[in-house]
């Protein structure tokens, strides 16, 4: 198993349930989330920036 530390930019979303259905759907992408956060907003551009801890198997 890999640990791997991300960093992520997603749009920002109208409601925190569609904002965390956001985040785990994006992070998914890297593998399986162990802990994110976000780590600033940019509402001019509507975007979120996101850091986590992901695990994926080994190829």
């Amino acid at each position: 198993m890999i640990t791997d530390f991300v960093s992520v930019e997603i749009d920002l979303q109208e409601n925190t349930i569609d904002l965390h259905k956001a985040v785990e759907s994006e992070l998914l992408k890297y593998g399986k989330p162990l802990r994110w956060a976000i780590t600033a907003i940019d509402s001019e551009k509507g975007k979120v920036v996101l850091e986590a801890v992901v695990t994926k198997q080994k190829n």
